[in-house]
This record gives C-alpha cells, structure tokens and sequence, in this order.
C-alpha cells in the first residue's frame, strides 16, 4: 500500500484525522494528482481501525473535492479541487459551454482563500470591508493592481486604473461611455457574446470585422473605419474568444496605427492575456486612444468578480468611477482586499501558472482525442474552436441530447451568419477524467452519419 497516513499527532475524531492527513500531505507533495488511494478495507486494517471510520473518512473526503471515485477501478487523489456538479440543468451531465478556468489541486484555492481572508482578518478585521468602499478601488487596492499589471503594460499606474466587479460590468459601461443609441461599434465578425449583449441593452450598433486564423484583418478593419467612422473598436487580440486567434506582433502594430489615424478607441479585452504572457497588449503601443480591461475570471476564478480597467488618461479614469458608481455602486470590498493581498504577496501569479500549466495539460489531452478533425487551439486556451463536419448542423443539439453541453457558433457571430463551428469549454469539465469522457462522446457524435443521429 502507497499511502498510510499518521493521524495520532492529530486530534479529533479519527476520520476527521484521516481526511486532514490526506490534505496535509497533498500540500506537501506525498500524494500527488490521480494517485490511486488504498481500498477502505487496507487502510483500516494498516491504521487498526474499523471500515466505517474509513468509509466515513473517504465520503469526507470526496465532499471537500481532495479524493475521487472512479466506479471499478478505486479511489483517487482528485485532480482539481472542484466540487460535485448539482445544479447542471437537464439533461446536461458535462457541461462544455461556461469558460472557465479549472482548479487543479496546485492552484490551492480553498486554502489560499483560507489563509487570505485570515491573514486580513488579522491585519484589520473583516468588518472593514463590509461597508460602503471609494467606487473603484482604494488608492492603495489601485497602486497595487497598478504596480502588478506593469509587468505588462508599463504605462499603468493608480490615477488611470479604476477596479469593476467583473469584466462584463467594464464593457457596458464603456460601451454607455464612448457610444449613444444606433452609433457604430467596430468589431470582430465573431465575438464574445458579453459585447453583443451590452451593446443590444444599450441601442449600440456592433459591425463585425471579417477575420482569419490570425485573427482580425488590419485592412478589413482600415475599411470599416473608413465607412463606419466607428466611435469604438472592441477586440480581442489575445487567445480570441472564442477561434483561440493570437494577433502577431505585425496586426497588433497595423491596427494601432488604424484606430489612431480613424481618431477612435479600442476597448482591448485582455480577459486571456495573462495565459500567455508572450503577447503584448495593443494597450502599449496606443496608451492614449486605449481602454484596457483586465480581469481574473479566466485567469483565477469568475466568482471573485474582480477586473481592472485601465482608462487612457486620469480624466477618463474619473469618468469611468463615476459610471460605476451610477451602475453597481462598487465592486466587492472583501474580494478586492483578497485578490490585492494575493497580488502583494505572488500568490496570485502562483495561482495563474498552476491553470496555465493545467490548461496546457487539457488541451494536450484534446489534440490527442480530436486528431483528425478540424479545429483551432493554443497551448493555454482554456477552449477551442471546432469546425463542424460539413451537412451535420445537428452536432451541438445531438450531443445537448446526449448530456453534453458545448456552444453552438451562431451565439458569437455578429451579423447572423453562422459559422459551421462550435466552442468546446475545456476548463469546464470538473477533473482530466470528465473532460476524456465528454470528448470521447464528442468524437462519437461527429463520426456518426447525419441520418443516424437525426430525430424523426
């Protein structure tokens, strides 16, 4: 047997011990991701004590989301620190369509949550932060978000950042700050589907931008401006959501000098930017003419609703508070003290290279199961882009039958025709085993002919 914890120095009832040995020594490197576990029955008899203590002290362990089942084969380290899946609407039993990040046991949120709020507990109790907090971050929760991003963008700094719940809050109140009712927004041809939302919601105009692998075409977008006279540009030049285009350094370098010679803006949505530090935002090459948004919903996790704008100039900045203080008054006191206390103390950066590298993990787990087919992808991507085989519209809605949720290419296309393509959420299956077994059934349903799968 490979693992026997000790529990006597440990107090407590024996389960209890048990589960926290079983935790101490994953923080410690003794049991790593998908180590097989000892049966119940070996590890009571090597510790002398009865199978419920045991039995008792597994179920534990499954429900804090350090340990897995896999029905015939035994009980396993859990890869990440997810918990079991309840609210999943029917008949979805692997839901590929949220983008988010995955938690691998690395990444040690629940402990770092833990120790965080503590160590600011401490530092000044929590009931600071459950009161009415200046919209937009503190002068010092600014400097430091400020002083973290300019390994990035060394132009950042407090007096041009304001601090949004989210980067969806960002994007409609940019969309209400820069453009009036029927006014043109320039943008890709396929987009995230937060941007068209905002802009119905607001009466905006969205005209999409013909694209390629490598993302936006520069002199498709001279082209727009040129017509449109748009009172905004919204991309995303990094890990696209949702084709996984990178622009090079050459389109980055065209399309700054495009949106300043149209006398425009660019929102930049830099929502994957830290999963591949490589490129460098727009941002830096138009610092005047670009609203820059942030956020660590993809990088970290979304509930934290925490992101960072970055406003072109101290009076922009301004403005930008004000709009938020109109809208969601601030963003939460207590996550934003967290997420600071992250950053001031590289925890947050040790929390991103641990889903970075999970990220790099799952889409190697994808290129082997969809060799093949058609699609597009990045080694940190928390998704990719399939191309659907051609007379198989049905994919998306078969696989929907089969429990599988992914999302079909027609939510991001801006003026209606829809690409024969589908975004596959690979951070969003709970552990490495779930996603092997979602894509085993995607690949089954696009090798079945259209007429076996068709409903009649």
């Amino acid at each position: 047997m490979d693992w026997t914890p000790t529990i006597s120095e440990l107090s407590g009832p024996r389960y209890q011990r048990i589960v926290e040995a079983m935790e101490a020594d994953i923080a410690a490197g003794r049991l790593v991701r998908g180590q097989q576990l000892p049966t119940q029955r070996a590890l009571a008899k090597a510790l002398g004590v009865d199978l419920t203590t045991v039995t008792r002290a597994y179920t534990e362990a499954r429900r804090r989301g350090i340990m897995e089942a896999r029905v015939g084969q035994g009980s396993f380290v859990s890869e990440t620190s997810a918990r079991r899946a309840v609210d999943l609407p029917h008949p979805v039993a692997i839901d590929l369509s949220m983008n988010v990040p995955p938690h691998p046991l690395e990444a040690q949120l629940d402990e770092r949550v833990i120790a965080g709020l503590e160590a600011i507990r401490a530092q000044s109790g929590l009931t600071a932060f459950l009161n009415y907090q200046p919209p937009g971050g503190s002068a010092h929760e600014r400097e430091v978000a400020a002083r973290w991003m300019r390994t990035r963008v060394p132009h950042a700094h407090a007096d041009k950042l304001v601090i949004f719940p989210g980067a969806q809050t960002i994007l409609f109140n940019l969309l209400a700050h820069l453009a009036r009712p029927s006014d043109v927004v320039l943008t890709e041809a396929i987009t995230f589907p937060g941007i068209k939302a905002a802009a119905a919601q607001l009466g905006v105009k969205l005209v999409g931008v013909a694209m390629d692998d490598g993302g936006v075409l520069p002199d498709a977008l001279a082209k727009a401006c040129r017509t449109h006279r748009p009172k905004a540009v919204y991309l995303i030049p990094t890990l696209h959501n949702p084709t996984t285009a990178t622009l090079s350094s050459e389109r980055r370098s065209a399309i700054a000098k495009i949106v300043r010679d149209a006398d425009t803006m660019l929102i930049e949505d830099d929502a994957y930017g830290l999963l591949d530090r490589s490129a460098s935002p727009i941002a830096n090459l138009i610092p005047e003419r670009t609203y820059l948004a942030t956020t660590l919903s993809k990088c970290i996790a979304p509930a934290l609703r925490v992101a960072y704008l970055l406003a072109p100039d101290s009076g922009a900045q301004l403005q930008m508070r004000g709009h938020l203080q109109a809208t969601v008054q601030m963003p939460a006191p207590l996550m934003v003290a967290l997420v600071t206390h992250w950053l001031e103390t590289g925890v947050a950066d040790r929390i991103i290279t641990a889903i970075r590298n999970e990220a790099v993990g799952r889409q190697q787990l994808a290129q082997r199961a969809l060799k093949g087919f058609q699609f597009q992808a990045k080694p940190a991507a928390h998704h990719l882009w399939l191309h659907l085989p051609e007379g198989r519209p049905d994919v998306a809605a078969h696989l929907l039958r089969n429990g599988l949720a992914i999302v079909a290419g027609d939510a991001f296309t801006v003026d209606g025709t829809s690409p024969h393509a589908a975004r596959v959420s690979l951070g969003a299956a709970r552990n490495r085993s779930e996603l092997t077994e979602a894509l085993r059934i995607l690949v089954g349903a696009l090798q079945k002919p259209a007429d076996v799968r068709q409903i009649v």
